[in-house]
């Protein structure tokens, strides 16, 4: 670099970051304010925790359980404690249950929503930095919770515009999968790295397949690409016990239930995992909450170490068009279940909890796709500046128009070159544009300009359309709000 030469930064946003704009945050937004009235209406109180964690606070209760202390983004303090930029909103949620513990009511219930982050490799639609969505009861031992946090969970896919038909909660328990792999011969500490990955390989049932699970389960798979996956290693035997589970649901949730119960024959666990799914479809059919929006399906078993009971997922079942072109359906948008042990590393005592986390960029997504949201939003009416010296006249007029509840801003640009100024108007989707110069100002009026018609004339409009309804008019500077009221409305 030569002498003198100044070296600046790149403007670039960092590796698996990306910014949001303008309609992406509204919409977001919008979206979450919609859920928040639905966890509200419910009972739930909204929490904020910081960003930063202890690494210990997190422990090892992340959901990549072969690296348990990796995927964190992570540093010393003076003090040489490590902390880390939280990985979910789980793990903080049990650190102020421990912490608050005398002061908060029991049961506890929260939602909390925010940005979370993960340090690893970026892929395409994956990123480091993602915001979730999440709603948890801790204190209440009765499946009751857990049914009601389904039933919430569809109230509110429903608010956001999902319609019913469109999506299915599906609710299965962990102990029912225990009860299968102590029938299989999968129990004991041993067998430990063998249940992580029969787990695994069940939850990529709908990716990989039963012949694909099924290969887990034995010695490996081989992928498309030629990575080989190591394999659980069962016999034929038990892992026909494992397959029968995947595929134990029936037409019918007693069906399905009484299939379950079969599967665990004597295991103990078992029976009490399938005793507590006939109370959830139970208490949620009492509610009204039928297999038409929530069900008893055996393929949900969620891939993370700590769930202890009920586990649950919504997916979305309308198609879409992949990347190259082929139809599917949408998949996973939300998923969560029971936890029964994670406040006790702190406590050392049992607390049982449970919870639902919604991906909130995949739903942001999905209500796209739906056609929900993604319209092209219109921006604030802009008043031009046609005098620099009577800034003070348009400051005036924006001032009404805000007053009135409208969205509203001045040029604050170089006014020299009034082509520039609708030329911005135009950037900023504005819908109408208000222009006073000297002459008008003395003939106390201003012009409105409808920039939505004045761009549908130049594409499509008939001359009787634009005779009829001009895209440009006059009126007294002191009907300005209800002449844009009337602009805006038509």
């Amino acid at each position: 670099m030569s002498e003198g030469k100044i070296r600046r930064p790149r403007a670039e946003t960092p590796k698996g970051f990306r910014d949001y704009f303008g309609a992406e945050v509204t919409e977001r937004k919008q979206m979450l304010d919609a859920i928040a009235a639905v966890y509200h209406r419910y009972g739930f109180d909204p929490l904020e925790t910081s960003a930063v964690e202890t690494v210990e606070a997190l422990g090892k209760f992340l959901p990549d359980v072969d690296r348990p202390n990796e995927g964190v983004f992570a540093w010393q303090d003076e003090d040489e404690s490590w902390m880390a930029l939280r990985y979910d909103m789980t793990a903080p949620l049990a650190r102020v249950a421990a912490q608050y513990r005398n002061d908060l009511p029991s049961p506890y219930r929260r939602y909390a929503m925010g940005p979370v982050w993960r340090n690893e490799k970026p892929g395409p639609g994956r990123f480091r930095q993602f915001y979730q969505c999440d709603a948890d009861t801790v204190g209440a031992a009765s499946v009751a919770a857990d049914a009601e946090i389904c039933a919430m969970l569809s109230d509110a896919l429903e608010e956001v515009g999902i319609p019913r038909g469109d999506y299915v909660i599906k609710v299965n328990d962990r102990k029912v999968l225990n009860g299968v792999m102590e029938v299989a011969g999968l129990s004991g500490d041993d067998k430990a790295e063998a249940r992580g990955i029969v787990l695994r390989a069940i939850d990529k049932i709908d990716r990989l397949g039963a012949a694909g699970v099924r290969a887990l389960l034995g010695e490996g798979r081989k992928d498309e690409s030629g990575d080989f996956t190591k394999g659980a290693g069962l016999g034929d035997a038990e892992a026909d016990v494992i397959m029968g589970f995947v595929a134990a649901k029936r037409d019918s949730t007693a069906g399905t239930l009484a299939r379950l119960r079969e599967l665990v024959g004597s295991s103990e666990v078992g029976r009490e995992g399938v005793e507590e799914l006939e109370t959830i479809a139970a208490l949620l059919a009492a509610q009204g909450y039928g297999p038409d929006r929530i069900e008893i399906d055996p393929g949900v078993v969620r891939g993370l170490g700590y769930y202890t009971g009920p586990v649950f997922e919504a997916e979305l079942t309308f198609e879409i068009l992949d990347e190259k072109g082929r139809k599917r359906s949408f998949g996973s948008v939300a998923g969560g279940g029971r936890y029964d042990d994670l406040v006790k590393r702190f406590t050392g005592q049992t607390v049982p909890g449970t919870g639902i986390s919604i991906g909130v960029d995949r739903l942001l997504a999905a209500l796209r796709a739906k056609g929900r949201i993604g319209q092209e939003a219109a921006g604030p009416v802009v008043v031009t500046v046609m005098d620099r010296d009577r800034m003070g006249d348009y400051m005036a007029m924006v001032g009404e128009l805000r007053a009135a509840g409208l969205r509203a801003e001045v040029y604050l640009g170089n006014p020299k070159n009034f082509g520039n100024q609708l030329k911005y108007a135009d950037k900023r989707r504005a819908p109408v544009a208000v222009i006073q110069g000297s002459d008008e100002a003395a003939r106390g009026v201003v012009v409105l300009k409808d920039l939505v018609l004045g761009a549908r004339i130049a594409e499509n409009a008939t001359l009787a359309e634009w005779k009829d309804r001009p895209a440009q008019t006059e009126v007294a500077r002191a009907d300005l709000v209800q002449a844009v009221h009337r602009m805006l409305a038509s």
